[in-house]
């Protein structure tokens, strides 16, 4: 991250000690090891916990480091989502990744594996934080702790959106704890403890500092989204209006969202380091297929180009673009780690395999465009003509290019909004699902490009390492 710089020895020794991946992490026993219970003495100390929870959604560079058991956090997601949504496909259709573009994921996939042991890592780390409290001074310890719960909420946010019931850790345990490690709970048990995290982090944080580091703002956020996934508008408005409240702005220039890093529109963002091996990240290279290569993943689909075209107005040449040696195929443009001079985008890297691009993972257009979304599931109809969210609309609106005066807003035109404005961000299959039309739209998607979309496709696997792991107590989803 910006601020996150050789993440010590000890404390990625003391992260892999306990992740919720099962008790062969430390087979054979070690004679001598560096522990959390040993480490955290200090306030000093504890704050490179906090520190090692950034790290953790920072992921490992794939360049880095090959072992598979590291984990590429964020870096991995679109795999995950927008290659699940009809935003992005593979270029040639090939290997693991070709499984989420035709809807044959397998529970053995190293994809999903991966970003599942990502997520509990990150609440690991969390948990330690939390677990160690005491040492920090009572001036800080409430900032630390609702640190903490965000980063926690977030992963279980994720986990819960895209695998469903999920085991619950919600404190540093024991190896051996197979039954809190593989049992899993019900969604509202796991939405409990997310709601209750973001409470407690808003309560506790701050805005006016980096936006690679939890604040109020962003737990709002947050929150908002929680609230609309399950169903709780009235109080998802509530949350939007805080952050609306709270100074931020959307940016002029739509390019300068994503080239002009720590703008006044970004509220939380993951952050990167061009050219640094351990703090920089290659999945920039794997959108755009970059350094010469001639198989890649992530490239737009025929029907976000179309749709693009349509509906993005200025956003739209910012958002794809024509491969300059195979013209058939669409990059995304959003991040773009070597830059291009005829967009006016300076390289974030003299290696693109070693991008410096951030991401972004909660915008103010984001936020604009959830209070639209609260006001209509919170009414008794299809649209809505709630000023505020009007208004809202239609600076998103303005800011793409359409200047035409909004009266009102129905759910289909914000869910085209928030594609046009929100492509390629990882927000679609998410959108999809919380409109209650990803069963429609992907059906017919699918059938479009020679796949089948069920509604067992709304969840992934439950890896099968895990499953493996637990000796029969971790349980699949179906169709798998």
């Amino acid at each position: 991250m910006k601020y996150i710089k050789n993440i010590s020895l000890i404390m990625i020794l003391t992260s892999m000690i306990l992740v919720s991946c099962g008790p062969d992490y430390l087979s054979p026993a070690p004679s001598a090891a560096v522990g959390a219970t040993t480490y955290y003495s200090t306030e000093a100390e504890l704050e490179t916990g906090v520190i090692n929870m950034y790290d953790g959604l920072q992921g490992v560079n794939i360049l880095a480091i090959t072992n598979i058991d590291l984990n590429h956090s964020v870096q991995f997601e679109y795999y995950l989502t927008e290659m699940r949504s009809d935003n992005t496909r593979t270029k040639s259709q090939e290997g693991e990744a070709a499984q989420f573009e035709f809807y044959t994921i397998e529970a053995n996939n190293g994809i999903v594996e991966d970003y599942y042991r990502s997520m509990y890592d990150i609440i690991f780390r969390a948990n330690t934080v939390l677990e160690n409290l005491g040492v920090a001074s009572e001036e800080n310890a409430a900032a630390f702790e609702a640190e903490a719960k965000f980063i926690r909420a977030y992963a279980y946010f994720n986990l819960v959106r895209l695998w469903g019931d999920v085991p619950l850790v919600d404190r540093v345990i024991s190896l051996f704890d197979t039954e809190t490690q593989f049992t899993r709970v019900s969604t509202d048990q796991v939405y409990s403890l997310i709601i209750s995290d973001l409470q407690t982090a808003a309560a506790g944080l701050t805005d006016g500092g980096s936006a690679n580091r939890a604040s109020k703002s962003a737990a709002n956020a947050m929150l908002a989204k929680v609230y609309l996934t399950t169903g709780d508008y009235s109080l998802a408005k509530a949350r939007c209006e805080e952050v609306m409240n709270a100074g931020f702005t959307l940016e002029p220039e739509f390019k300068d969202v994503f080239f002009a890093e720590g703008n006044n529109e970004v509220i939380f963002a993951v952050g990167y380091v061009g050219d640094e091996t351990n703090d920089s990240q290659s999945f920039s290279t794997e959108m755009l297929n970059a350094v010469g290569r001639t198989a890649g993943v992530n490239y737009v689909t025929d029907e976000a180009v179309a749709f693009l075209d349509e509906f993005g107005g200025n956003r739209t040449a910012y958002s794809y673009r024509q491969d300059a040696l195979q013209f058939e195929q669409n990059q995304v443009v959003k991040w773009l780690p070597e830059g291009d001079a005829s967009l006016g985008i300076d390289p974030t890297a003299s290696d693109s395999r070693r991008a410096g691009n951030d991401w972004i993972d909660i915008r103010y257009a984001d936020v604009l465009l959830m209070h639209a979304e609260a006001t209509i599931g919170a009414g008794t109809g299809l649209s809505t003509t709630d000023p505020t969210s009007i208004s809202a609309f239609q600076a998103v609106r303005d800011r793409a290019g359409f200047t035409d005066p909004v009266t009102s807003i129905t759910k289909e035109e914000l869910l085209n909004e928030r594609r046009a404005e929100l492509a390629f961000e990882n927000h679609r299959f998410f959108d999809l699902v919380r409109f209650g039309v990803a069963q429609e739209v992907l059906g017919e998607f699918a059938a479009n490009n020679g796949a089948v979309f069920t509604g067992t496709d709304l969840l992934l696997p439950i890896p099968t390492r895990e499953i493996n792991l637990s000796n029969g107590v971790l349980t699949q989803n179906p169709g798998y």
